[in-house]
Formats: C-alpha cells, structure tokens, sequence
C-alpha cells in the first residue's frame, strides 16, 4: 500500500493546455486578452500574473505622485475611451483598466499569483512547457501552448536596479528605490537626495517637495522637460459640443499622435530649433542661470525621453511668442505653458 501511495504522489501531473498564454496582467496583458476575445473568438487562453491583482507596473509602484507620463489617449487603449484628464494618476489607470477586465469578462482568464519558473520549446512538437508556481501555496503545475505572448514588461519586478557606489554600506541614511517604495517610510523634514532626472524624478520631486526640509536632484545630464496644462483643447471643444465620447478619443487620439509624430522628426531634422524652444518654455519658470546649469540636457532632443510636467503654471510677465510657420519650417511646437 505504501508503495502505491508513493508511486501515485511521484506521478507527473498533467499539462493544461492552452492555444495562447499570455504572461503579464498589465495594460498589455489586459490588452492582448481583450483583442483574443474580440479578433480571435474561440481562441483557449490565460493570462498568466506573478501579482495579487492586475495592473502591472500601476499596481506595483506606489511611489507618492505615481502618475502617467503619456497622454492616456494615446497610452490607453483605442477600443477605451479616455474621458478624464489626459495625464492620470496611477488610480485612475487602474480604475480604467478594472472598467475593461469587466466590461468584457475577462477576469475568468487571469490567473494571479502565478510565476513561470521554468519555459521550455520544443521545436519537434511545435509546444511551450510552462512550469508555473503558485505564489499562495508554492505548488507547481505544467502548462502547454503553441503561442507564448510575453507581456510581462521590459524590467524586473522582483527589484528595481540600485547601483553600488564606495561607502554605500556605512550610509546613515535610508535608501528607497522607488519601484518598492515602502509605506511606512517617514520623509517629512528629511534631506532628500534623489538620483537621477527622468520621468520619474519628474514625478516624484515636486510630491514630496513640500513635506521635506531639502531635496537635492543628482543628474548626470538634466532632462528635457515640457511644461503645459493637464488637459486637450480639442477633446473639450468636442465634450462641450456634446460629441460622442468615443468620436472625440479617436480624433484626439489621431491628432495626439500626428502632432507626436512631427515634433520626433524635428527634433531630428531641427534640433537646434527644437532646442531652443524646449528651453525657451523652461526660462517661463526658471532664472536664466538655473536653466543652463540645472536644465540645459548635454544631448539633442529625443536621444533621450522628454518628461511632461503637467499642470504647469507660471507667473513670467513675459512669454515668448509662438513663431508662425512657414513653407520651410514646421509648426509642430512642444506644448505651450500655461501663463
């Protein structure tokens, strides 16, 4: 008996097939199950999350001021209309995405709290052998399918990168990486060192600025920054002529990206222009000296990302004129500051 017992505990179990899994619950994961269920109806699959709950990176950062730094007309998905305010916080993309999962019962397909640890091909079979480990019982199972759709996101969610640096082991204070932003953590009247100077310095700076006694940004390079208003002329021009919602997400969205589309190219045929306008919306905010030691970048537009500063206010008695365009030049300007 006792043999039997142990024969039957060493059996392998069983793989659960499937035409597609999906590994990520993120805004492509969601995404991509909705298109299956949409375009390819019929189609078996899952979606595979390591996290209690969707959302991916919106789910996983909880850093203060965690918000968006494209537009959600464009960053959204085209099937959703966006109706709140073009740059949204990490709650809001949550809520949207939560609306999608069940507007189109797609709940039934995710699965969380599941791990792929180990994925093999087999080139014989045509097949993908998942070993999945369930992150609230530890158990593993196998699954199988023909089309592994990685949605999972271009870095490591377990932990964010943190460089070694001399002395980092006898630091008296405490170091965050932002991607596992603790809760309890008390910076209110602290001297804050922020390292580095992209999107999502952008963010977190000016939402804790108030609380702390000093914040230092350390930059390698400053970022190119665009300051303007959190908000689309075009889509409330449409909301106040009561066109449908849905109208007034794919022309804003087609409009978005064509404006997007005009400023990468003259950020490359044009960058000294481009340049110079990034930085002349800077100086509505800034002294002359602070721009060009603290917000004058060392590389050309678009070598690296531009950060959005939303709700962008400022208080300068004089405002550049926007140029008028002109068969040689492109009209296609950053967006302007709200003075």
């Amino acid at each position: 008996m006792a043999a039997t017992a142990l024969a039957r505990e060493t059996e392998p179990q069983p793989a659960e097939h499937f035409d597609v899994v999906i590994v990520g619950a993120g805004i492509s994961g969601v995404g991509g199950a909705y298109h299956l269920t949409t375009q390819c109806p019929g189609t078996r699959f899952v979606v595979l999350e390591a996290l209690e709950s969707f959302g991916g990176t919106w789910q996983m950062h909880r850093y203060p001021g965690i918000r968006s730094d494209s537009d959600l007309y464009t960053f959204g998905y085209r099937f959703k209309p966006w109706t709140g305010t073009p740059i949204a916080t990490g709650q809001e993309i949550l809520a949207y995405m939560g609306e999608v999962i069940a507007d189109n019962d797609l709940a039934r397909h995710i699965r969380y709290q599941r791990k792929i640890t180990r994925a093999t091909w087999s080139s014989a079979d045509n097949l993908w052998t998942l070993e999945v480990t369930a992150g609230d019982t530890g158990e593993t199972s196998l699954i199988t399918t023909g089309f592994l759709w990685m949605c999972q996101g271009y870095y490591r969610h377990a932990q964010g990168y943190t460089p070694e640096w001399p002395g980092m082991e006898t630091y008296q204070g405490r170091i965050v990486h932002p991607q596992t932003w603790p809760e309890d953590l008390d910076y209110k009247d602290k001297n804050v060192l922020v390292i580095g100077s992209g999107a999502t310095a952008a963010t977190l700076v000016p939402a804790i600025a108030g609380d702390c006694r000093h914040v230092t940004l350390l930059q390698r390079s400053p970022t190119y920054f665009i300051p303007a208003r959190n908000a689309n002329d075009l889509a409330d021009t449409l909301r106040q002529l009561e066109v449908d919602e849905a109208w007034i997400h794919e022309i804003t969205r087609r409009k978005i990206l064509q404006e997007q589309a005009e400023f990468t190219r003259r950020s490359f045929e044009e960058p000294e222009a481009v340049t110079k306008e990034l930085l002349d919306a800077a100086r509505l905010f800034l002294d002359e000296d602070d721009v060009v030691k603290h917000f004058t970048p060392r590389y050309r537009p678009w070598r690296q990302r531009i950060a959005f500063i939303p709700t962008a206010t400022c208080s300068r008695a004089s405002v550049p004129a926007r140029p008028r365009s002109s068969p040689t030049r492109s009209s296609a300007l950053p967006p302007r500051a709200s003075c």
